[in-house]
Order: structure tokens, then C-alpha cells, then sequence
């Protein structure tokens, strides 16, 4: 079983169509809209990011693509994957889906292991037999999991919290090849180093195994380093979607102006951090523009009326005022 990177060029991946199609995804729990009209595309191969605040709907989108939310959740909108409708698949052709074609990194690996189970048992239970292929433990090897493999016998308390993620995100990739990898917040709980340890982990994977990923992550700085295209979502909606590039280089939306700008790295020595000022709370129930409460350029339609997708350069924007002078 050799793991080589898989071919993948951008031109193919239009021929044959994006992989993930999220098309008006909305996520209703009881009476609370948790996201609405959420729409992107994930191509072969490409690693996508979902970006914003806590409470912004970004997790409730990861869980609703592979239909792990309360039975209580409603979705609507249509979710297409390798042919099917995820939203309306019946459960027990999703349980096929899930796990072998979409898989989940969690965010915590101590809660995600059993402490009462050795690391080595536990491969064994995911990967099986293909534990004992040469070319899985060289590729385990290479993604910093020598350790792992020369103590298989300890349990995961014996481990450092990066190490059980490697060991996680290996578990997700290799145990059925997965097309799409759903990233939650991976290296929230990992120390600066650890973290891109991880990310670039997730990288030489993507190149290995031709895997798509969504990351999903609140850190801006975590989304430049390992993502190509990136959607900023605010109060549940998805407010901007562009290339890593030009979200930095032009970003359109205030908001993803206002958190590039709250980004440590963009202040200069001893200067204050420009916190984005207001709150979140209650940005789901406003008629119109959910930013507007707390954006220094929202005028009177922008409260009252939701801005639909407009085109602007190469980035989808969702803002009245997002054509500058030179774009109108």
C-alpha cells in the first residue's frame, strides 16, 4: 500500500467539479438560528478555513456536514458530496459516509482516546492490519510518530498533548483514506510550537494522500499558514470568501477588516491591541447586517436590510458597502 501524493491540479479539479458543495446551509436549534444561508465549495485537494468568532456558527457548520448535531437541530439547504445530498441522506447510509469518506479530527485528544487503553491498541482497533504494512509505519514515522510506535504498550497519559494529536489526525487519515478531513480547532489546546508542528503535519498529509481539509479555527493567523481559500463567518453567516492572499492583502468585509487588524502581528511595539469593540451576542436575530451593531461604516440599510453575495474583485462579500471607488 504505498501512500504517494495524489495527482491534483487545479485544472482538474474544475473538470471534474468541486468535491463539497454546501449550498444555503442553515442550522435552526428550537428557535435559535445558529446558521443561515451558508454556502462554499471545496475543490480536490484544497484545504478550505472557516474563520470568526466564538459563537459565530463555524463548529455547528463542521457537525452539520456530517450530521452530528442534538436531535433537536434542524438543517435545511443542501449539503453535496461525491454525488448525495449529506442533508437529506437516511442515517444509516450516512453512518458509509462518515468516517470513511468525511472524517472528524476533535478538538481534545485526551477526551477522544481511552485512558484506560494503550496508544498501540488503539491503532490497532482503527487501522487493523494496515498497521503492519511497511509503507503505513514509514508514513506514521515521517508524520513524528516514532514515539507512538516505540511504546506502544504505554498509555496516552504517558504522551504530550501534541503527539496524540498527530496520533488522532493519523487515525482519521490513514484508517480509511478519507476524501474530506474535517478540522475542528485541532491546535487550540497546543503551545505555539506544537502547533505548527500540526499544521504542518496536516500539510505533508494533504500531499500524501490528496486529502481535502476544512479547518475550521478562530485564529487568523493559524488559517494564513495552512489554508488556500478562507470563509469569515459572523453571527452565522458567511460574510467573506477569498484566497488566503486577498483576504490580507484586500479584505472587503469590515469585520474581516476589524479582525486582521485586532491580529497581535499587525500592532506595532507597545501598542495597544484594537479589539473589535460590542459583542456577538444576539448577531443571529438581527433583520439585517449581523456586524452592523458594532461596524463604524453601517448606515441605515445595513441594519435593515441583509446584504446579499456580491462579487468583488476575487472575494464573495457580504456587505452594502464593499465597493470602494475603484470597484463601483
Amino acid at each position: 500500500m504505498a501512500l504517494l501524493p495524489a495527482a491534483h491540479t487545479a485544472d482538474a479539479a474544475q473538470t471534474v467539479g468541486p468535491l463539497l458543495s454546501v449550498a444555503d446551509l442553515t442550522v435552526r436549534y428550537g428557535a435559535t438560528t445558529a446558521v443561515s444561508g451558508v454556502s462554499f465549495d471545496i475543490a480536490a485537494g484544497e484545504v478550505f478555513g472557516l474563520v470568526g468568532e466564538s459563537g459565530s456558527g463555524k463548529s455547528s457548520v463542521c457537525s452539520a456536514l456530517v450530521r452530528l448535531l442534538p436531535r433537536t437541530a434542524k438543517i435545511s439547504g443542501a449539503i453535496r458530496f461525491e454525488g448525495a445530498d449529506l442533508a437529506t441522506l437516511p442515517e444509516q447510509a450516512m453512518r458509509g459516509i462518515r468516517g470513511e469518506r468525511i472524517a472528524l479530527v476533535p478538538q481534545q485528544p485526551m477526551t477522544s482516546l481511552s485512558p484506560t487503553s494503550s496508544v498501540g491498541k488503539q491503532l490497532r482497533w482503527y487501522l487493523g492490519d494496515l498497521l503492519d504494512d511497511p509503507d503505513v509505519r514509514q508514513t506514521l514515522a515521517a508524520i513524528g510518530l516514532r514515539p507512538v510506535l516505540d511504546r506502544s504498550t504505554t498509555l496516552p497519559l504517558g504522551f504530550s498533548g501534541g503527539q496524540l494529536q498527530r496520533l488522532l489526525i493519523a487515525i482519521a487519515s490513514l484508517a480509511h483514506r478519507p476524501a474530506l478531513l474535517l478540522a475542528d480547532e485541532p491546535t487550540t489546546t497546543l503551545d505555539a510550537t506544537v502547533q505548527a508542528q500540526v499544521l504542518r503535519l496536516l500539510l505533508d498529509l494533504r500531499g500524501r494522500l490528496g486529502l481535502s481539509i476544512l479547518y475550521v479555527s478562530h485564529d487568523l493567523a493559524v488559517i494564513a499558514q495552512i489554508c488556500d481559500r478562507v470563509g469569515v463567518m459572523y453571527g452565522g453567516r458567511l460574510v467573506e470568501v477569498a484566497t488566503v492572499e486577498e483576504l490580507f492583502e484586500a479584505p472587503r468585509h469590515p469585520y474581516t477588516q476589524a479582525l486582521i487588524g485586532a491580529m497581535p502581528s499587525t500592532s506595532a511595539r507597545g501598542e495597544r491591541l484594537r479589539a473589535i469593540p460590542g459583542s456577538a451576542a444576539g448577531a443571529n436575530r438581527l433583520p439585517g447586517c449581523p456586524f452592523a451593531p458594532r461596524c463604524v461604516r453601517a448606515t441605515e440599510v445595513c441594519r435593515d436590510v441583509m446584504p446579499g453575495p456580491d462579487r468583488v474583485g476575487g472575494s464573495m462579500v457580504r456587505c452594502h458597502h464593499a465597493r470602494g471607488v475603484d470597484d463601483a
